[in-house]
């Protein structure tokens, strides 16, 4: 009764930040089971396969639970979210592959400097699009992008090609750490195409619902699940999802991007210092 509790308790947890900063839980998730694995013997079956592939599977109930709530809040861009899915669903399923060479400590240190190297990214940048956007001359070969949210335009304007290559990146992360990539995807999103961070959260969800998805099967296949260790998470984790968006919608721009930084650095630091003892 105290094991599924806790799994309860750290599913509506994950579920609720991830939804509200666009990470899909996995950044919360993936931790907290590898800090209980050192805790106490009751997640001794929490090792960095098991850990990736639950994540992932648990993601895709806080991802539908999101992207349900932010579509019906106008604030997914599936336009955009469709070119980044092309990089990032293959890739998904290759960093799931790979995932079951490495060992828990390696691990754990390796998703703690992702971690920490995000939260730097943030903290060097010195300029980007979070409110009354003003209009850039878009680049040769980009897709422009007007979109409408709570009666302010947004513009920006992508790289097909760029969106491919960088959500195969955050796809391979994203299936080896199973993290579900929107640590990755939101920055990405933010720093590189100047997307608002609310539609840039909101849209994050909805690629890494089908990320998620795929990867998980790939963890399925090789056998990295802990079925009996999976149900506790999802109703916890559906209900955060579903918190998290409807908290989101009331927080402005600049509100979501410090809570992002706030966890990035914390869990960076927490998952390096677990990994190097």
């Amino acid at each position: 009764m105290i094991l599924i509790l806790i799994c309860l308790l750290v599913g509506l947890t994950a579920g609720l930040i991830g939804s509200i900063v666009g990470l899909g839980g996995g950044v919360i998730l993936v931790p907290a089971l590898l800090i209980l694995y050192e805790l106490t013997p009751m997640f001794d079956w929490a090792t960095a396969s098991t850990v990736a592939a639950l994540s992932l599977v648990v993601i895709i109930f806080t991802a539908a639970s999101s992207t349900y709530s932010y579509t019906k809040q106008k604030r997914v861009d599936y336009k955009i979210g469709i070119y980044f899915l092309a990089g990032s669903l293959p890739a998904g399923l290759i960093g799931a592959w790979l995932n079951q060479f490495v060992n828990t400590e390696v691990f754990s240190v390796s998703l703690g400097f992702v971690m920490l190297a995000i939260f730097v990214i943030f903290m060097l940048r010195k300029k980007y699009q979070s409110t009354g956007t003003p209009r850039r001359k878009p680049k040769e070969n980009h897709i422009v992008r007007n979109y409408t949210l709570k009666d302010i335009e947004y513009e920006y304007s992508f790289s097909p090609i760029g969106a491919a290559a960088v959500s195969f990146v955050v796809g391979l992360m994203s299936g080896f750490f199973g993290i579900g990539g929107g640590s990755l995807m939101v920055p990405a999103m933010i720093l590189l195409y100047h997307i608002p961070t609310q539609i840039a959260a909101a849209t994050s969800m909805f690629l890494i619902l089908v990320t998620s998805f795929a990867s998980s099967i790939m963890h399925i296949s090789l056998g990295h699940i802990e079925w009996q260790y999976v149900w506790p998470f999802i109703p916890g984790a559906w209900l955060g999802g579903m918190l998290g968006a409807k908290i989101s919608s009331r927080l402005s721009n600049n509100a979501v991007e410090t809570m992002l930084k706030i966890v990035l650095l914390i869990i960076g630091i927490r998952l390096i210092w677990q990994g190097l003892l």
